[in-house]
């Protein structure tokens, strides 16, 4: 099974990169200076961002299905990120090195199974995850805190 992983698009936060403090706290935005690694996982390139740089922490609408499984929770994006993650049978680090919730979704945007699983066994969960004919993506998630970590499909 061949199975593809996505960061989230640069351009949805572009317009969030370089405002004042005041600037991302009226949209509900908060700029973070990275003081420890690994800590800080981007959701562009699907990477521990180094210490030293920015983040800018915000809430994100991950599941914007209209069913009962709409979701959105804080997330970290890498301030001036460019490029987004989009690697084939690739295990992001940041993913391989925590626990990750992994949540299959049919074409309904509903979801079909779930499972918990340490990132170093990733890529055994996600391809039996997507064995089944009803899965149609997964999210996969940081389960310590339970944030959106990206999308993955079949390749």
């Amino acid at each position: 099974m061949t199975f593809r992983i996505l960061g989230l698009d640069p351009a949805i936060f572009t317009p969030l990169f370089g405002l004042t403090e005041s600037e991302l706290a009226s949209r509900g935005v908060k700029r973070v200076l990275v003081d420890s690694w690994p800590g800080f996982p981007d959701r562009i390139e699907v990477a521990d961002v180094p210490v030293g740089e920015s983040v800018l922490l915000l809430n994100y609408t991950h599941q914007p299905a209209d069913t009962p499984y709409r979701s959105s929770h804080a997330i970290f994006v890498r301030e001036f990120a460019k490029e987004p993650l989009d690697v084939v049978d690739v295990i992001p680090k940041a993913m391989e090195r925590r626990t990750i919730s992994l949540r299959s979704f049919n074409r309904s945007h509903e979801i079909v199974d779930a499972t918990l699983v340490e990132g170093r066994n990733l890529k055994e969960a996600i391809e039996s995850l997507l064995n089944d004919a009803e899965a149609a993506y997964l999210h996969a998630h940081y389960a310590v805190r339970g944030c959106y970590a990206a999308r993955i499909e079949r390749a």
